[in-house]
C-alpha cells in the first residue's frame, strides 16, 4: 500500500505503508479520487510554516515557541500530503450504524490507497449522492473558506466585486459572490486559463495584474467608484496593495489568505489612510464565527456541502490537471509546487 509523503521540503514521494483493520468507531475507504490543499498545506511543504518550531497558543490567541524537546509541528518524512478523498467504504467497524459497505463518501484525508476514519457522530463523513461530480466534492475545503470571505466582506445585492487571486477558493468566490446579486464581478490573476474559468462562472472582467495598474482599472470599470468588497486570497503584498488602491470609500477588503512576509514597500499611508478601508481577516475554521451563535463551522460545511452536491456551485473546470496516483509524487512537486501556474487544484484518480 502506498502514502504521498514530504520527505523532505519540496520534495514528495509514494512510500509504504502497512494497513489495519478497523476499531469499533471506524470505516476503511477505498480511495478513488483525491485533492491535495494549495495553500497552506505548500506553504508546509516548503518550511516556510509559522507551525514548524510555533504553535498558535490558544489562551493567549498567539503564536508561542514550542518548549524544548517537544516534537517539531512539521516532521518531514511523516508529513502526508493531500486534503480531500472520495471512495467507497470497504470496512465497517462494529458500533457503525449510519454508513455500511459500498457506501460512497467524501472527506478529508490524505493521498494514500485507504483512509480510515472516525464514523461515529462524524458529520465530516459525506455520503455522496447517486451521480454526484467527485470534482464538486474534492472542492469541499476551499469552498468554506470563499463562502467565509463572502459572509464576512458582506457582500450585498447590486454591490461592485473583485476577488484577486483565482485559485479554488477564489473562482469559488466569485461564483458565490455573483449568485449573492453582485453587479458587478472582476476577477483578478495573472494566469489567462484561471481568468477565461472565472468569465464563464460569474465573473463580468478579468484582469491581468502584470504590467497593470489594477486598482485604477477597476475605478474605471465601476464609474470612478471603486469596489465595494475586495475578496483577497493571493496573499501578496502588491495584491493588498492594489486592493487598497481600487477600493470604494468606506469599502471592505475581506482578507482569506494565509499570506507570506510582506516586503519593505507596502504601504498604509496612501489610499488605505484616505479611504476608511476596512480590512476584515476570513478563516472558516475560527470560532466563534463572526455571526456566532447563527453561524459556526459545522453550518458553513453543511451548507457548501448541499451547494456543491445540488449543482449551485460548479467546480468541474476547477480540478485542473487530473493525475493517477501513481505519478503524484512527481505532479504534486511540479503542478502544486514548481509551477502552480499550470494548475487550479490538482486531482489525482486512484
Amino acid at each position: 500500500m502506498k502514502k504521498l509523503v514530504a520527505t523532505a521540503p519540496r520534495v514528495a514521494a509514494l512510500v509504504e505503508y502497512e494497513d489495519r483493520a478497523v476499531m469499533a468507531h471506524e470505516v476503511k475507504i477505498q480511495v478513488c479520487y483525491g485533492a491535495p490543499k494549495h495553500g497552506t498545506e505548500v506553504v508546509d511543504f516548503r518550511a516556510a510554516s509559522p507551525f514548524i518550531d510555533e504553535e498558535f497558543n490558544a489562551e493567549w490567541q498567539m503564536f508561542t515557541p514550542r518548549e524544548r524537546g517537544t516534537a517539531r509541528g512539521i516532521e518531514f518524512g511523516k508529513f502526508q500530503l493531500g486534503n480531500m478523498i472520495v471512495g467507497d467504504i470497504i470496512e465497517c467497524g462494529t458500533s457503525v450504524t449510519d454508513y455500511r459497505a459500498g457506501d460512497r463518501v467524501c472527506c478529508y484525508g490524505p493521498l494514500q490507497e485507504t483512509v480510515i476514519v472516525n464514523a461515529v457522530n462524524n458529520y465530516k463523513l459525506r455520503k455522496m449522492p447517486q451521480g454526484a461530480s467527485w470534482k464538486n466534492a474534492v472542492c469541499y475545503d476551499p469552498a468554506q473558506f470563499a463562502m467565509s470571505g463572502v459572509r464576512d466582506a458582506n457582500v450585498r445585492v447590486g454591490d461592485f466585486v473583485v476577488v484577486v487571486g483565482l485559485g479554488a477558493i477564489g473562482q469559488i468566490a466569485v461564483q458565490l459572490a455573483k449568485k449573492a446579486g453582485a453587479s458587478v464581478v472582476i476577477g483578478v490573476d495573472p494566469i489567462a486559463h484561471r481568468g477565461e474559468i472565472a468569465c464563464r462562472h460569474g465573473a463580468d472582467y478579468w484582469l491581468d495584474p502584470v504590467g497593470t495598474d489594477v486598482g485604477l482599472e477597476i475605478k474605471k470599470l465601476t464609474g470612478k467608484q471603486g469596489a465595494d468588497v475586495i475578496i483577497e486570497t493571493s496573499g501578496f503584498a502588491d495584491a493588498l496593495q492594489s486592493a487598497l488602491r481600487g477600493l470604494a470609500y468606506g469599502g471592505t477588503i475581506s482578507y482569506v489568505a494565509f499570506a507570506k512576509p510582506f516586503t519593505e514597500g507596502f504601504n498604509l499611508g496612501r489610499e488605505a489612510h484616505f479611504n476608511n478601508a476596512k480590512i476584515v481577516f476570513s478563516r472558516a475554521c475560527s470560532e466563534p464565527n463572526p455571526d456566532y451563535p447563527r453561524w459556526n463551522r459545522q453550518r458553513i460545511e453543511e451548507t457548501c456541502w448541499e451547494l456543491l452536491m445540488n449543482g449551485y456551485l460548479n467546480c468541474e473546470d476547477l480540478i485542473d490537471p487530473v493525475v493517477t496516483f501513481q505519478s503524484s509524487a512527481e505532479s504534486y512537486m511540479n503542478f502544486v509546487d514548481q509551477h502552480p501556474e499550470l494548475s487550479i487544484k490538482m486531482g489525482v484518480t486512484f
